[in-house]
């Protein structure tokens, strides 16, 4: 049985503007969450890359990366995740070869191989109006582990600042195939949970099925990304997870825009379908006071055997999100 109270917890954080504020703002709250949450002892602080959304405020995760282990002072902090389709492996080996270096130890490349983006901004990003492969995705990933080599005698580009200086590499996923991958490299690997909870076990499986021993790792370490909204009371959590599922049903109609405040959310005209919806997708969140937290969380756990839970909260107030990080460490860790 996995013991809840003894698995790291880490944050994966889209920056969120909500309506009212700024992207700038969103920012800024991105450093004190930061700040918050390594007070509390969380493990690890990654940053999403999304473009094309205006209620996102992490679209530059090397970027954000940088601002943020500068910020803090022990926390790991990486990528959740550098999607490689969006960005030429040389540049992403060079960004994290010098983010590795200003912060030695402290840096993780997270890897995923979804655009993260609509298609035309995909091939905005590309540079190219050819077809996103995901059979380019084990080619892309090759030469930007070579990049993190000592570069041969006669090697004509060469990724400065990367040989030396690779930091953990792990693959996202929220299906099979990154899965597969990560197992047979004998890597980490992360699951999206919050946003594909159907294929949550089957791809844990399929990770420690394949997993091979490496250099790297010994066995099998995967983490699991879930959605979370704490509050005093489940009632109240309800109320301020509202804006997330209006948010994501406007992403899906393809409507995307700031993220809404939780009136907003209780007073839009929802169709019948829209709230089936919205119901559905609130299953695989865990929202509510700290007993069903802490309950949600031991389930979660326990059904996936992660060795590590990433959390990530969509709230209006910034101060309702360092509120629900505090509540989920008491409720997980006792204290």
């Amino acid at each position: 049985m996995t013991e809840a109270s003894g698995v790291p917890l880490s944050v994966l954080d889209l920056a969120p503007v909500s309506q009212g504020s700024t992207s700038a703002q969103a920012l800024r709250n991105t450093l004190d969450l930061a700040r918050h949450v390594e007070r509390l002892g969380y493990h690890r602080y990654w940053l999403a890359e999304h473009h094309n959304m205006p209620g996102v405020a992490s679209s530059a995760p090397a970027v954000l990366i940088g601002q943020v282990a500068a910020a803090t002072e022990t926390i790991r902090v990486g990528s959740g995740g550098v999607m490689l389709p969006n960005h030429p492996p040389l540049v992403v080996a060079e960004q994290f070869g010098t983010l590795e270096a200003f912060h030695p130890g402290r840096i993780d490349l997270g890897i995923g191989r979804a655009p993260g983006t609509d298609g035309v901004t995909a091939q905005a990003l590309r540079r190219s109006t050819g077809p996103l492969s995901a059979d380019d995705f084990p080619q892309q990933l090759a030469e930007l582990l070579r990049y993190f080599e000592e570069p041969a005698p006669d090697q004509k580009v060469v990724a400065v600042n990367a040989p030396g200086n690779k930091p953990p590499l792990w693959l996202l996923g929220s299906s099979g195939y990154s899965a597969q991958v990560a197992g047979l490299m004998g890597i980490p690997f992360a699951f999206a949970h919050h946003f594909s909870a159907e294929n949550t076990l089957p791809a844990l499986a399929l990770y420690r099925e394949a997993f091979r021993p490496s250099a790297v790792l010994d066995q099998p370490y995967a983490m699991v990304a879930a959605a979370v909204v704490a509050a005093d009371d489940d009632e109240h959590a309800r109320y301020l997870a509202g804006p997330s599922g209006l948010s994501f049903l406007r992403l899906r109609s393809g409507r995307p825009g700031l993220f809404p405040s939780p009136e907003e959310a209780a007073a839009y005209p929802y169709t019948d379908l829209e709230r089936l919806f919205i119901e559905d997708r609130a299953r695989s969140m865990i929202i509510g006071g700290p007993e069903t937290v802490a309950s949600r969380v031991a389930e979660l756990l326990e059904s996936t055997q992660a060795d590590e839970l990433m959390v990530t909260t969509m709230v209006h107030d910034h101060n309702d999100r360092l509120r629900s990080y505090e509540l989920l460490t008491k409720a997980v860790r006792g204290s």
